[in-house]
């Protein structure tokens, strides 16, 4: 009788701890959500479901924040709880990437931008301030090549570009063959990669959070997305921006190539950051959301009511 006893006793001690775990768990993986924060899904016309963050003020223009290659809405928790404090703003998952439908077709910049689209329709998010990151970059030139720029106050382009000559290819190649080979170390290495500030690169809770929503991208979808990327030419479309454009980039190599953007976008600002990775914005977001800020300002006093 005693050992019967003791035996339910451990398994319900047991049932416990599981459930202190799975609850825990569950909170740390919302840790990253502003109060008040709404998870939504809208459907594409091509019949693909994007998921999306929302929290905010009614105050225009709206912030529509685009991730770069295989990371998630959430990479711009900084920039959502700060923001949402003024505007109205929206994150996304692209199709295939953090909690969107994982799909087989399009995987390139013109269909990715035709989700920016419906997300933009669909939300009634116009007029709105596109903020793209890494490949975001080469998708909003997209954007803008398909739709032009009247459902647009402004852009904010980051740490992106959109199109690159044939010298660039033989690099590309070489990081895809990494991540083909060892997707789970090459993920390692380029999340790694990706941030220069302390406390980001020894915060190893958040780095795995990150890693793991990078590998949530399946590999041959992975590859697609970044040859759809490499393929892409979007330079030609730059010239069709017409709206106020922010262009923020980290101090390195690519710098030419940020230049550049700067140079084909008529009227547009150009400020390089010191002492940060590629996710600069989560490297010293201080900065990043003042220069955001800055920007948005006179938007929002030219589109209030």
């Amino acid at each position: 009788m005693n050992t019967d006893k003791t035996m339910v006793c451990r398994v319900t001690l047991l049932a416990s701890i599981l459930l202190c775990l799975v609850v825990a768990a569950t909170a740390g993986a919302e840790t990253y959500k502003v109060p008040g924060t709404k998870d939504g899904f809208i459907t594409t016309p091509d019949g693909v479901r994007i998921h999306y963050l929302e929290v905010g003020q009614a105050a225009q223009p709206a912030v529509l924040f685009v991730p770069g290659w295989t990371m998630p809405a959430w990479i711009w928790e900084k920039q959502i709880a700060h923001f949402s404090k003024t505007h109205r703003v929206v994150a996304m998952d692209p199709r295939s990437q953090g909690e969107s439908q994982q799909t087989t077709e399009g995987h390139f910049p013109a269909a990715r931008a035709r989700d920016i689209k419906a997300v933009v329709d669909e939300l009634k998010l116009a007029p709105v301030v596109l903020v793209g990151w890494s490949m975001g970059v080469i998708e909003i030139a997209s954007y803008v090549d398909q739709f032009g720029t009247t459902d647009l106050a402004g852009l904010v382009l980051v740490d992106g570009i959109a199109g690159s000559d044939p010298e660039h290819i033989p690099a590309f190649l070489q990081f895809a063959a990494g991540f083909q080979r060892d997707r789970q170390k090459a993920t390692d290495g380029f999340v790694r990669f990706m941030y220069m500030n302390p406390a980001v690169k020894t915060d190893e809770a958040y780095l795995q959070r990150v890693i793991q929503a990078s590998l949530d991208t399946p590999t041959n979808t992975a590859a697609a997305l970044f040859f759809g990327m490499v393929t892409t030419d979007n330079r030609p479309a730059l010239a069709k921006i017409d709206k106020p454009t922010l262009i923020v980039a980290a101090r390195s190599p690519w710098l030419p190539l940020y230049e550049d953007l700067h140079q084909r976008i008529a009227g547009s600002e150009f400020v390089v950051m010191d002492n940060v990775g590629h996710a600069l914005f989560v490297d010293n977001p201080e900065q990043f959301n003042l220069l955001l800020e800055k920007f948005l300002e006179p938007l929002w006093v030219k589109s209030a009511p």
